[in-house]
């Protein structure tokens, strides 16, 4: 079985661990497959573990956000974790203060932002059996799109998505040089959710031999 606590503050981690192993167990509980108390105790060895990383090691503030996963077995009355599986993600609270001057910084700067050229990587992938080439489009080392393009007499037709800083699928476009006119291709493109700039991009990666 996997426990889970979602998303929870790290101020209350402890009862949502809690709260969630009970409530996964109350079946078993039910029919005395398990006793309450052994839930309470496996809960209370978890928590203790956990606090000793959130408080000790990594000095969360109680406003902090963790999420935990870990799989465990429940034989003989007795609930056992698998420490190998228990998995950690912690986000920490940034001040509201902190936060003010940032935002201030960066909507003065909106309209630069707005028009800065964006650092894409383009690696070219492979080709298609029809010879057309895909590319892979990186930021910051990230794959975060996809084009293909078909030569024709010097020049290429190509179409493509990217899912960052916003998703956006290039229509087909002939364009002389892909990656010095790609971001006047993502910007003349069209304005989506991440889904359908995500089934675009697997769509064409699908393509190559």
């Amino acid at each position: 079985m996997k426990l889970s606590s979602g998303l929870v503050i790290a101020g209350a981690y402890a009862d949502k661990i809690r709260r969630t192993l009970f409530a996964q167990l109350r079946d078993m509980i039910k029919r005395e497959e398990v006793e309450s108390r052994e839930v309470a105790r496996a809960a209370a060895e978890l928590n203790r573990l956990l606090y000793e990383l959130f408080v000790n090691k990594l000095k969360l503030d109680k406003g902090d956000v963790v999420r935990v996963r870990v799989d465990y077995d429940v034989a003989e009355g007795e609930i056992k974790w698998n420490l190998e599986t228990l998995e950690v993600e912690a986000f920490r609270r940034i001040p509201d203060e902190e936060i003010k001057e940032l935002l201030s910084e960066v909507v003065s700067r909106a309209e630069e932002i707005a028009e800065a050229e964006v650092e894409y990587e383009v690696e070219k992938k492979g080709e298609t059996d029809l010879g057309d080439i895909v590319y892979s489009i990186k930021l910051e080392g990230e794959e975060v799109g996809a084009v293909i393009a078909t030569p024709i007499n010097g020049e290429s037709l190509v179409r493509g998505a990217v899912t960052r800083p916003v998703p956006v699928i290039i229509e087909k476009t002939k364009v002389q040089d892909i990656k010095g006119e790609l971001n006047r291709l993502i910007r003349e493109g069209r304005n989506v959710e991440s889904g359908e700039a995500e089934k675009v991009i697997e769509e064409i990666k699908s393509l190559l031999k």
